[in-house]
């Protein structure tokens, strides 16, 4: 087994900081998804946090070391889809410093207005995320402020600390499906299953028109794309990270490449057989089980729900079979439920 990325201690460590603001949140054995997949499916839950996302988790402990080590500091600036922009927000807030979010140009109109709710300063620039990361960069620069990127050490130590509850509360897990933005949360997976040494197999989760890196997984190099063009905001990445593909492809077992309505038919699922929100990213993992179900009969699986930050307007489209922004599509119904 590959050397951890951290030890079972420093997750530890972390904890209580992240409990100042995040209880540990639930982890459910759905009975119709198990019908549905002929699984047995535990669901663990980061849409029941704060901003309703896993990603404050990692916000907290970045913004705890920042203002440890650079007490001075007045600002952060950093780039988002939204949910790492409404930990930054979040967790700036609670640090008492200022928070600068640069978004592209029709970001989610709901995750802006949840930033800015959160106290960010909201900036739209760019096409997509990494050209507003690249303009990010030049602004914390020209402010003096700090830049935060989307992938950093402290982001993956504090996101590890679900998979820690998880495991903890499930054992002897078979696979973890895990959705794959810039790769914080499935690194912090590996990282913890590698720390407690256990045998889980880890399923990263792309969309068939956002995966770069499911290209550098099958490539073993970073491979970038020109277009992110998928409605899972928390999936559109044509950059990957370098350190967090290494990670992966050290410690991952495949990566599931998922269509648009693949997507749609999984957000619909977790709406009608758990009364779940879903946003695209959060149900990304149970979209690759569903196309993985007959390999997964039988087996303990656990499924990563991300978030729930969907707009009105996209789940109002997802309801009536449609791709958000797109036309209607033909949903296949895996069993009798």
């Amino acid at each position: 087994m590959a050397t951890p990325l951290f030890t079972v201690a420093e997750i530890e460590s972390v904890l209580p900081i992240v409990r100042s603001a995040v209880p540990p949140t639930p982890q459910y054995a759905w009975p119709r998804l198990a019908a549905r997949t002929g699984a047995e499916v535990f669901v663990k839950h980061e849409n029941h946090t704060p901003i309703g996302a896993f990603k404050v988790r990692g916000g907290l402990v970045y913004m705890d070391r920042l203002r440890r080590e650079r007490p001075q500091s007045e600002g952060i600036v950093s780039a988002t889809r939204g949910n790492h922009g409404q930990s930054l927000a979040f967790a700036a807030r609670c640090a008492g410093i200022a928070a600068a979010i640069v978004v592209p140009h029709g970001n989610s109109v709901e995750k802006n207005a949840a930033m800015r709710a959160f106290g960010a300063e909201l900036i739209e620039h760019g096409r997509d995320f990494d050209e507003a990361k690249d303009y990010a960069v030049a602004l914390a620069r020209q402010r003096g402020y700090a830049f935060t990127p989307a992938f950093h050490r402290d982001l993956v130590i504090g996101v590890a600390t679900y998979a820690y509850e998880f495991f903890a509360a499930v054992s002897d897990l078979d696979t973890v499906y895990v959705p794959i933005g810039l790769g914080s949360g499935i690194c912090g997976v590996i990282g913890m299953r590698d720390a407690l040494g256990l045998a889980t197999s880890i399923v990263g989760v792309v969309a068939q028109h956002a995966n770069a890196y499911a290209r550098s997984f099958a490539a073993g190099k970073v491979v970038t794309t020109d277009t992110a063009d998928t409605f899972a905001d928390g999936l559109a990445v044509r950059v990957p990270d370098a350190t967090a593909l290494a990670v992966i492809r050290g410690g991952a077992d495949r990566i599931v490449e998922v269509t648009e309505s693949e997507l749609v038919e999984a957000i619909g699922i977790y709406f009608t057989d758990t009364h779940t929100l879903a946003e695209g990213a959060g149900a990304a993992p149970l979209a690759a089980l569903l196309k993985e179900r007959a390999s997964m009969r039988g087996r303990r699986v656990g499924l990563i729900m991300s978030g729930q930050n969907i707009d009105r307007a996209a789940m109002r489209d997802v309801l009536a079979g449609r791709v958000p922004g797109g036309s209607r599509v033909s949903i296949p119904h895996h069993s009798a439920i």
